[in-house]
């Protein structure tokens, strides 16, 4: 147990510990932080002259949205204030506004208030910022994981400065460890992390410096207890894998295994191989992807790749991805696997997929045409004397439903758009289809396959069906059904 008491600074965690105090600590987001970038002028503006703007941090987990906010008010002097979206209210942001006011107004102190998952804030409490923000009570900085065009306002969208963070890269990470190791606010020297260990928390963090720092700060634990008296701990890539209770997975959410494993999962789902897509699905969960993720790449999957062949993946794929949002994680593992073995195992069409492609591809090239007079809008004064739904054949009114008429444009009648596979329910699809497009375009009908059916084959009828089945062509070859 030599060194354990070393190792830890009571109960505040490692990551918590070792948050910079000034940007010139902070690991990457590089981008952001050159000289004369907006983050820099608002940490090193201790007068607050400069014109300080409100920014909005858009970025993964881990990738530093809490520290930057943290160092710029200890660089610049300001008064620092945390809320979480996850608890405060519309109550508690009004009265940090207002304390805010006091302390420019009274000290001259201006305030940064930083709020975490601001995507979670509905559009009244992020109707309370604006105040603040507009009058420069407060200089906002908030953080978000989800894309900010569609969680957060306009209004404070405008006044805010969009700025994007990008997971950090393994340099970024090693760097971090090595500090945590050696720093006063860390480990401080107590243990050693050799080469293979060091490399398995990288690649365990998959660019976030949370969970770096997370499962050092375990790995370190279980080293000094495993470590004689008198002997420094050594953390090994072994006791990393013990720590973390999971295998040393090399997948990074923004780098190529992460492409390379969600191409392989849809792949997989597309193939019909159920074994490798829940292979590819693990994979995915154990490296702590986002399930919203995974559940939108499913509900694509399900209109691509099984389209009208089975028309309940959509709907199934939907429903598991509204369960993980209901339940989270870990047990929204469990829908996700359903819907991915129900894709994997449907019947698979792309014919959808296809014909909607092949119709934007006509409209992009200018092939439109003139929506045909009848189909026009007949409900406004004078359309009528325009000629506008003259002649238009109400569907149904006509015999099975189907009306004898010109939809597409001239330049597109007898465009084929949609082809179904013979695939699942296309099956059924296809035969029908013919039928109705033969009424719609005024051609005979084309025979059922049952009607061109060798006699031998009908003869093979148990007579008891005969008369059943003969009634079932007869009405079959009357109704543009399959």
């Amino acid at each position: 147990m030599a060194g354990q008491q070393g190792l830890f600074s009571g109960s505040t965690p490692l990551a918590v510990r070792m948050r910079p105090t000034s940007l010139d600590e902070v690991a990457g987001q590089k981008h952001l932080l050159r000289p004369g970038s907006p983050l820099v002028n608002l940490a090193n503006d201790t007068t607050g002259t400069s014109g300080a703007v409100s920014v909005i941090l858009w970025g993964p987990p881990g990738t530093g949205k809490t520290t930057l906010a943290q160092a710029i008010a200890h660089s610049s002097g300001r008064r620092f204030v945390e809320l979480s979206a996850v608890t405060a209210g519309v109550k508690d942001v009004r009265q940090v506004m207002d304390e805010a006011r006091s302390s420019r107004d009274l000290y001259g102190v201006s305030t940064v208030l930083f709020l975490d998952e601001i995507h979670r804030f509905t559009k009244a409490q992020q109707d309370a910022l604006l105040p603040g923000v507009e009058n420069g009570w407060v200089i906002l900085v908030a953080a978000t994981t989800e894309n900010p065009s569609f969680s957060v306002i306009s209004p404070l969208l405008s006044r805010s400065l969009l700025l994007t963070l990008q997971q950090l890269d393994d340099d970024d990470l090693a760097m971090l460890i090595d500090r945590a190791v050696a720093d006063d606010r860390g480990l401080r020297g107590a243990v050693e992390v050799d080469d293979e260990a060091k490399a398995a928390l990288v690649r365990l963090a998959s660019g976030d410096a949370r969970r770096a720092l997370t499962a050092l700060e375990a790995s370190a634990g279980s080293a000094a207890s495993e470590t004689p008296e008198g002997e420094t701990p050594v953390v090994t890539a072994d006791i990393v894998a013990a720590s973390v209770d999971r295998a040393l997975l090399r997948y990074d959410r923004n780098g190529d295994e992460h492409y390379d494993v969600i191409s392989a999962f849809i792949k997989s789902v597309r193939g019909s191989d159920v074994d490798a897509a829940l292979h590819y699905l693990a994979r995915m969960i154990e490296a702590g992807e986002d399930p919203r993720f995974i559940a939108r790449r499913v509900i694509i999957s399900a209109a691509e790749d099984i389209g009208m062949a089975d028309p309940q993946a959509l709907p199934i794929a939907v429903a598991a991805a509204e369960a993980v949002q209901m339940i989270g994680m870990p047990e929204g593992r469990i829908p996700l696997a359903e819907a991915v073995v129900y894709l994997a195992t449907a019947p698979k069409s792309n014919a959808a997929y296809n014909g909607i492609n092949q119709a934007i591809a006509d409209v992009r090239a200018g092939r439109i045409g003139r929506v045909p007079k009848h189909l026009r809008d007949a409900h406004y004064p004078g359309a009528k004397r325009l000629g506008h739904g003259q002649g238009y054949r109400y569907a149904h009114d006509a015999p099975f439903g189907v009306a004898e008429q010109q939809y597409l444009p001239d330049e597109l009648v007898g465009t084929r758009y949609y082809t179904p596979t013979g695939n699942g329910h296309e099956r059924e699809v296809g035969p029908r289809l013919e039928r109705l497009r033969a009424i719609v375009e005024g051609r005979p009908m084309p025979a059922r396959p049952a009607d061109a059916a060798p006699a031998e084959k009908v003869a093979e009828k148990p007579a008891e069906d005969a008369d059943a089945a003969a009634e079932q062509d007869d009405t079959s070859a009357k109704l543009p059904e399959a």
